[in-house]
């Protein structure tokens, strides 16, 4: 039986990351603070957001690899004003006497935040694997053929650059510019991701924004975990070509876990190099993809795994996978939830992704391409764009950069 599960999304193949460290640099812990007075004035970014909160359900947040206990407390608008001091990863504090009315981001995943919490209007400054977003091309493109170009960002103009972990070879030379630099450290959990928009909300003066992203974005993890909560999880994979995979502390990990799937390269942390025997010892029964075609399934080792035997795979959107940010948590739990769920019923020749009788969140069936960006040319043969999860993986078979920009 064929259990292929085709959702034909928007997918763009990333950049190679250069000088991405993992964790947080310095070992320093990233604060906001403000001037006024107010119990909620001050963030503390390298810890889990607090316990006790609760999403709009009212249900405590069931994350599986998150460390914290749900999502960060509501700011308050009184706490969301200027001045603002504000630490970042590297120990630098920055102030911002003002809202920053023109901001410029390194990587796609803090301009997938900024547009989400409605704030891309300020944005004068992109990575041009952002570009995929609804009015990002219209924006400057800072990147370089690695990493960001100094001088196309100093050309933005900036009052902010919001610099995720994956630049932080970045972060020094623009601070030599003297730019307004916020470093943040590397996002591995859906904590995280919540950590990371409460603090680009208040970064920008948008915390109500941020808050309520964040109840959405823990909405459709609890969603995901109860929709799989009485089926049998499938051992999965999520090979990026060399034989590299993501394994343990990414937030890759944390979105199969939510998604009902048990990652097989678990025992590893962040992105090894597994060799074929050990691939083949793991024996997935699901393979994550991020080509519709699918074709690394047809290379071993996966073609004589489980997965790759039943040609088990659902196509992800690699905008949303690779990215840490909310609605990649929002859209890969979904598209995975159901996927899995779907792999267990019989018959099932293919899938969208999505519950019978219900539209994709992604806004894509069929393997039709729903009119919206690219599909990834190769997809899943690199690690690069893994904003936030770094690695030192540098292989890629296919297709990458500007090849996916048609």
């Amino acid at each position: 039986m064929r259990n292929s599960f085709a959702i034909a999304m928007a997918a763009l193949v990333a950049t190679a990351l250069i000088g991405g460290v993992a964790g947080t640099a310095a070992g320093a812990q990233p604060t906001i603070a403000t001037d006024r007075p107010s119990a909620s004035a001050q963030l503390t970014g390298g810890a889990q957001p607090a316990a006790g909160a609760q999403s709009a359900a009212g249900t405590q947040p069931a994350v599986g690899s998150a460390a914290g206990a749900g999502a960060a407390p509501a700011q308050t608008d009184g706490a969301c004003g200027f001045p603002l001091n504000a630490t970042d990863a590297t120990g630098t504090t920055i102030t911002l006497e003002e809202r920053p009315e023109r901001i410029t981001t390194l990587n796609p995943s803090a301009a997938q935040t900024l547009w989400e919490l409605g704030e891309q209007d300020r944005v004068v400054g992109v990575s041009r694997f952002a570009l995929y977003l609804d009015g990002a091309k219209e924006r400057a493109n800072v990147s370089a053929e690695f990493g960001a170009s100094v001088e196309r960002v100093v050309d933005t103009e900036p009052d902010l650059v919001l610099a995720p972990n994956s630049s932080a070879a970045d972060v020094g030379p623009l601070r030599e510019q003297g730019l307004k630099v916020y470093h943040f450290p590397a996002a591995t959990s859906i904590d995280d991701i919540a950590e990371k928009t409460e603090t680009i909300g208040r970064l920008v003066g948008a915390c109500d924004a941020a808050s309520e992203t964040n109840e959405e974005m823990y909405d459709a993890v609890d969603a995901a975990e109860n929709r799989t909560a009485g089926v049998d999880r499938p051992a999965a994979l999520y090979p990026l070509g060399g034989g590299y995979v993501a394994a343990n502390n990414t937030f890759i990990d944390a979105i199969m876990n939510v998604g009902g799937a048990d990652n097989v390269a678990a025992e590893y942390e962040a992105y090894p190099q597994l060799s074929d025997e050990v691939i083949l010892q793991t024996d997935p029964e699901l393979i994550l993809v991020t080509d519709p075609e699918a074709a690394i399934l047809a290379e071993e080792p996966y073609a004589s795994t489980t997965a790759g035997v039943e040609e088990n795979y659902v196509v992800m959107n690699v905008d949303h996978l690779n990215q840490p940010a909310p609605r990649s948590v929002i859209r890969s739990t979904t598209t995975l939830s159901n996927a899995v769920v779907e792999l267990q019923e019989e018959g099932s020749e293919s899938t969208d992704g999505t519950e019978s009788g219900e539209s994709s969140d992604d806004g894509s069936s069929d393997g039709d391409s729903s009119g919206s960006d690219d599909t990834s040319d190769g997809g899943d043969s690199s690690t690069d764009g893994m904003d936030g999860n770094e690695t030192d993986a540098g292989g890629s078979d296919g297709d990458t950069g500007a090849d996916a920009l048609r």
